[in-house]
């Protein structure tokens, strides 16, 4: 049996998707971003690293990180505490940009070669699944982002769906305002209870 050591070493020499990242728009190489430790007690289960991250080598390192940090009610430091807070988005690599400058979806090889073993080693107390992406492949949900994080009582205590922190999803903040008034504050206690838990 691999141990997590091991398993993240593999993970960050992987080189899958080299033919695919140098195919791209980009045509960058693969750069795994690798950030947790086995006993995190929170999964950030996201799309994939944008191409800050893919340049900087820290998951979220973005105005969306801030607005999802504020979410969650941590600070900086909590949020990349490999030891609290673990990421493992749907890729492990910057997909890449196609012809028109739009990002492009998640290698589903990633997931498939990757995800179940790392998330049996790390065995999180709280998932929150940012995006589609995740949301399909935790949940099998069918139903769009909306309709899911609607549904977020659903899946509560230990998963809690999430639209992605983007600029881009402003606007549907500011028309689902139950998202700051009802989600938000249920997420920030879970948080602290599952981080603050000497257990």
């Amino acid at each position: 049996m691999v141990d997590f050591t091991q398993l993240l070493a593999q993970v960050s020499a992987c080189r899958l998707c080299a033919d695919r990242f140098a195919g791209t728009a980009t045509a960058h190489a693969p750069r795994p971003v690798v950030w947790m430790r086995p006993g995190a007690r929170i999964l950030i289960a996201g799309q994939a690293p944008g191409v800050r991250v893919h340049e900087r080598g820290r998951p979220f390192d973005d105005a969306s990180g801030a607005r999802l940090r504020d979410w969650m009610g941590v600070d900086e430091a909590t949020f990349y505490d490999r030891d609290r807070i673990a990421f493992l988005p749907m890729a492990m690599c910057f997909p890449g940009y196609d012809s028109t400058g739009s990002d492009l979806p998640p290698p589903k090889v990633c997931a498939a070669t990757w995800r179940q073993r790392l998330l049996t080693a790390l065995d999180p107390r709280l998932i929150l699944l940012v995006g589609g992406h995740a949301q399909r492949w935790h949940l099998g949900s069918r139903t769009g982002v909306s309709a899911t994080v609607a549904g977020w009582r659903d899946h509560a205590p230990r998963v809690f769906p999430l639209p992605h922190p983007s600029w881009r999803n402003t606007g549907w903040l500011k028309r689902n305002g139950w998202f700051g008034d009802e989600l938000l504050p249920v997420l920030r206690d879970r948080i602290r209870e599952v981080l603050n838990d000497p257990a």
